[in-house]
């Protein structure tokens, strides 16, 4: 067994950003468990899916962004006790702590929708969430001249939300600037009442989509796809909802997520069917277990699970983190800040910013909250990403 006084796992946005954090206070014993040899900046998939950016540039080696001074485990984690402080990793390694911060990620439930795993990638279908899958979406997008374009979401928490709306705004400004948007019939199928849960935000978001002329199926989510008919099962999600069938020429599909499987099985689990880490919504401390703490997609906190959640979390974490090992209660709390940009075409995007009571809480309030401007699109395609490498995952923003 090896011992560290805070143990994190996942080397992800939340694990790099909290592990900078906790060095830059003063703590010199953090190690990092993360198996992969890349690490992504997933926000810009939507840009590389909409042939606004490659995917070369959201990449870079999880070496170069983990923090100086922090203990990489290059493992994967299979279990956790957190009655006895411990975590086992595939090899069967086991590494004890004092303090545990569990930011692994979320998982892609790809086989919880009958028939996609099987035509990912081929037949056009794609989908933004896999690195390998984003450049599909834009091949996919340009080869479609004429015929029918579905665009999915499922229920339940995801990461990113606003992404599977967004590539299907992107498609259209780039089928409309080739001047055969109106030859092909396009539709968005959302499981919510309406397309964002904000009034102000939904209805300028509706009058993009009437704009472009999409069908929005609000209350519906993809059931299953036929690959070989090239159509969808559209299944309403109220009890007494009938099912229909669209046809597609080019699919982009949002899979089901969940937390991984060996937190569902743990007792950190909130022991429902997504099984996230279920922690306070503002201390990010674990109901059950005073020195865990999770933050990030992998978390049971209702916030809109983005980057930008995780730059309010992580600071949050640290200080609470600090407090439990010092013996004292934690005082910080996170008030569920996050953001969705939304793109709405290649030159505009809708900056929307709440936080737990779903309220507009604007960063730049000269600028109309509830509406897409051009200024926003520059902050997404440079200024986010430049934040990210350079400042949010060393523990400066």
């Amino acid at each position: 067994m090896h011992k560290h006084q805070i143990l994190i796992i996942g080397g992800g946005t939340a694990g790099i950003t909290v592990a900078a954090r906790l060095l830059r206070t003063g703590h010199s014993d953090v190690a990092v468990i993360e198996p992969a040899d890349m690490h992504y900046y997933q926000p810009l998939w939507t840009l590389v899916g909409g042939g606004q950016a490659t995917a070369t540039q959201t990449e870079r080696p999880e070496a170069s962004v983990m923090p100086k001074g922090a203990t990489w485990i290059k493992n994967a984690v299979s279990a956790l006790d957190p009655d006895n402080d411990s975590v086992t990793c595939a090899d069967g390694a086991v590494y004890s702590y004092d303090a545990l911060v569990v930011c692994p990620g979320i998982q892609l439930d790809w086989d919880r929708t009958d028939g996609l795993a099987d035509t990912l990638g081929r037949d056009g279908v794609s989908s933004n969430y896999r690195f390998d899958l984003a450049p599909r979406t834009w091949e996919f997008i340009r080869e479609t001249r004429s015929g029918t374009a579905v665009f999915t979401m499922p229920s339940g928490p995801i990461k990113c939300a606003g992404a599977p709306q967004k590539i299907a705004y992107l498609a259209c400004d780039h089928w409309r600037r080739r001047g055969v948007l109106d030859d092909i019939d396009v539709h968005l199928v959302v499981p919510t009442p309406r397309i964002f849960g904000i009034p102000a935000i939904a209805a300028s978001l509706e009058a993009v989509i009437a704009d472009y002329g999409i069908h929005l199926h609000t209350g519906s989510e993809v059931r299953s796809i036929d690959a070989a008919s090239r159509k969808v099962v559209v299944a309403s999600t109220s009890a007494d909802g009938a099912d229909t069938t669209l046809p597609y020429d080019m699919l982009h599909v949002v899979p089901h997520q969940s937390a991984p499987d060996w937190i569902k099985t743990s007792p950190l689990s909130t022991g429902d069917t997504n099984g996230y880490v279920d922690i306070d919504k503002h201390t990010m401390q674990h109901v059950r277990y005073p020195n865990v703490f999770g933050l990030g997609d992998a978390g049971s906190s209702p916030n809109s699970k983005t980057g930008a959640a995780i730059r309010k979390q992580a600071p949050v974490v640290v200080d609470n983190v600090t407090a439990y090992l010092d013996g004292r209660a934690p005082s910080a709390s996170y008030d569920g800040y996050a953001s969705c940009p939304i793109v709405t075409s290649s030159h505009d995007m809708l900056l929307a910013e709440f936080d737990y009571s779903m309220q507009l809480r604007p960063s730049l309030p000269v600028l109309d909250a509830a509406k897409p401007h051009r200024a926003y699109w520059y902050l997404k395609k440079y200024g986010l990403p430049a934040l990210y490498w350079n400042l949010m995952l060393k523990g400066l923003a």
